[in-house]
């Protein structure tokens, strides 16, 4: 049922019957390092280069949510997969050996929303019985392709963030038990003129906060109806410039505003700036964190909002502006069914 172009109610609440997270070396140093299924402490994830490690992550992501289903992978009718890489090749390289139907997506960061978004959508449209969402990104790689090399050595801005070595997975299905998927906000491309690419969470705020915003409007809902409004990355910067966004509306979701990218590592003991990004953080904190706590009634609600900066170095360098987007998914621990 639709509500607005952009934001859907799923009339038959599919599940999220499985998700895993894997992490890397910092994120087992970091405050969430008990919700990973698995830890690598190699960058390389015993391969030669960090892209093919890359790769591994989601592998391990997929193959961790497939078992913990208790499925094989004859079971997924479809998968949805993307990261920060050119032509997605950290996706289509880790996932190339399980012959499931694939469709590539890219939304940057948002990458985890927008892949359990088109999931939920294919399941509750009866489209596919068993659609699994994955992505990763990792701090190496990352580096290598929007700022430098690592041996390079060049210094991080106070509002820069770091990426995460993780990725997550997850697998939706018709219903069954809790965490349940209700409604989705599909964002819009928001570009505030942003052109510092050190800068991610001034980027992608507005975007957040147009689609919070539009959910909110549409469904007559509002802050305190959730346990958590959860951003994917926008770190330091980003989530106060969120809050900031809202107040101007005289919406106040400082009391239960969680960004990922604040939750992800310790501020205290970890060099991270303005905190955690790229794709598997929000990715492995709602695979190894939210969701489980959802399923177990710990948490109730979350509108999970994750956000994504759509730049290319290329273009950057070229003087262009950063678009980012954002997208909405409301998980509950209750159907909905009276």
């Amino acid at each position: 049922m639709g509500l607005s172009r952009a934001t859907k109610f799923l009339k038959n609440t599919p599940s999220v019957i499985s998700s895993a997270a894997i992490g890397g070396k910092m994120e087992n140093e970091g405050p969430l390092s008990d919700y990973f299924d698995k830890i690598n402490e190699d960058p390389y994830m015993s391969s030669d280069t960090f892209e093919k490690g890359e790769s591994q992550l989601q592998k391990q992501a997929v193959i961790h949510a497939i078992q913990k289903a208790r499925l094989t992978n004859e079971d997924i009718d479809v998968m949805f997969g993307g990261d920060l890489l050119n032509q997605c090749v950290g996706t289509t390289y880790g996932i190339r050996d399980f012959e499931i139907p694939f469709l590539g997506i890219y939304g940057a960061c948002s990458t985890m929303a927008e892949g359990l978004l088109m999931a939920s959508v294919f399941v509750d449209g009866g489209y596919a019985q068993k659609a699994l969402a994955v992505t990763s990104s990792h701090f190496c790689t990352a580096e290598r392709q929007y700022r430098f090399p690592l041996n390079y050595g060049g210094q991080r801005t106070p509002t820069s963030q770091y990426t995460a070595t993780a990725g997550g997975a997850l697998v939706v299905s018709a219903k069954d038990n809790p965490p349940y998927v209700r409604a989705c906000t599909i964002g819009k491309i928001v570009d505030m003129g942003v052109t510092d690419a050190n800068n991610m969470g001034a980027a992608m705020a507005p975007a957040a906060f147009e689609t919070i915003n539009q959910f909110f409007k549409d469904t007559g809902m509002k802050p305190s109806d959730f346990d958590a409004v959860v951003t994917g990355d926008l770190g330091k910067v980003g989530s106060r410039v969120l809050c900031e966004l809202f107040e101007r509306e005289n919406i106040n979701i400082r009391d239960n505003h969680k960004d990922c990218g604040l939750m992800l590592y310790s501020f205290e003991n970890q060099d991270v700036h303005a905190g955690a990004s790229g794709c598997g953080c929000a990715g492995s904190v709602l695979c190894g964190y939210f969701l489980p706590k959802i399923r177990s009634g710990v948490i109730r609600n979350i509108l999970f909002t994750a956000t994504g900066a759509l730049m290319s170095p290329t273009v950057n360098q070229q003087g262009e502006s950063i678009p980012s987007i954002a997208h909405a998914v409301w998980i509950s621990h209750e159907s909905g069914e009276k």
